[in-house]
């Protein structure tokens, strides 16, 4: 598993120790101890002495977690000596509820937690996140121009080493906000200078777990083109032209995996092509309807492997803005399937 700077996780991990220590009851034992040799790579081990019994915890600390890295979590647990105690900077309240639904224990730095490990049991949620949280200012690299760079260098691996000329066509960005979005990139450690041997994008977990939060908040409200209503079942045969549109979300996770039943029709297109699409499918405008349309936010010089799909990057991003537990599940599908490969560090 990836991991955050060293500072950063270490302040956390003190943190969320703390606000557990007031959560748990009186003469609770709470102690971190290094992984023991040739067990599962995990940034701490936690031992636990609770009315006696003593519990012990691999505990894997995120900056931030997305509701797919939860199902992660949840896969091989079994198989390992200890339970997985997920340790974050912050969780809110629905993140909480679905940890707890996912058997995922956890703990913050606000004291929001889920210990299920009998005698202790505990279970926090809706505490506001501490000013530490509240003073993290989000730069400039997550926010629209540096997500729509992000999306392009994780989806071409190499543009990184091209001149700025060329990754600012592709990214669809001025050259100027290349430049500031490439020095952020190296002050935040995902991108390496090698000198002579180029530059390389590396932490792409960690990245990619970034680009997928900030997305729905930063950069995808301001694509939204509308919403619209249109006939029953009008989507399942068609084939769209790629050069002028592509499916995105729902419709395009389940013919990558055939698991998912849509409801939400998601089309990316350009604003030059919105109205005869419309009129090509007999859309119509529909504040209430399923169908919602967004700008590309791309240069469409290249339709990737997957015809009239977005890449599997955006798509899996589309699943998790949606909160539904069935998406969550397939947006695992098109990780694993189709995503990991992508960002595996070489």
């Amino acid at each position: 598993m990836n991991k955050i700077n060293k500072n950063t996780e270490e302040e956390i991990f003190q943190l969320a120790l703390e606000a557990l220590g007031k959560n748990v009851p009186a003469h609770t034992e709470i102690e971190a101890l290094a992984p023991e040799p040739g067990q599962v790579q995990a940034d701490r081990l936690l031992r636990i002495v609770a009315q006696g019994k003593e519990l012990y915890y691999y505990a894997e600390i995120k900056t931030a977690v997305t509701r797919v890295y939860n199902l992660l979590l949840s896969m091989h647990r079994e198989k390992l000596k200890y339970p997985l105690l997920l340790i974050a900077k912050y969780i809110n309240a629905q993140m909480a509820e679905q940890l707890r639904q996912d058997g995922v224990e956890f703990i913050d730095t606000a004291g929001n937690a889920f210990i299920n490990q009998p005698p202790l049991y505990l279970f926090v949620k809706g505490n506001k996140p501490p000013e530490i949280a509240k003073q993290v200012k989000l730069t400039r690299a997550f926010k629209p121009a540096g997500l729509r760079m992000i999306y392009t260098f994780l989806c071409n691996p190499g543009l990184e080493n091209k001149t700025y000329r060329e990754i600012a066509a592709v990214a669809n960005v001025a050259l100027g906000t290349v430049d500031w979005i490439m020095k952020e990139l190296k002050g935040l450690g995902f991108l390496l200078d090698m000198g002579k041997r180029g530059q390389r994008l590396t932490q792409r977990e960690n990245l990619l777990q970034r680009w997928v939060t900030a997305y729905p908040e930063q950069l995808r409200p301001k694509l939204i083109l509308g919403r619209f209503g249109g006939e029953y079942g009008w989507w399942k045969q068609k084939k769209l032209d790629a050069l002028k549109a592509q499916w995105g979300g729902e419709i395009a996770a389940a013919r990558l995996t055939q698991y998912l039943e849509p409801e939400m029709i998601t089309i990316y297109t350009t604003t030059q092509e919105l109205n005869p699409l419309l009129i090509e499918n007999r859309l119509k405008k529909d504040p209430t309807g399923n169908v919602e349309i967004l700008e590309r936010f791309w240069q469409q010089n290249q339709i990737w492997h997957y015809e009239d799909m977005v890449h599997p990057i955006l798509i899996y991003a589309d699943l998790l803005a949606t909160g539904n537990q069935r998406n969550i599940e397939t947006a695992n599908m098109v990780y694993e399937q189709h995503i990991l490969q992508l960002i595996r560090e070489d």
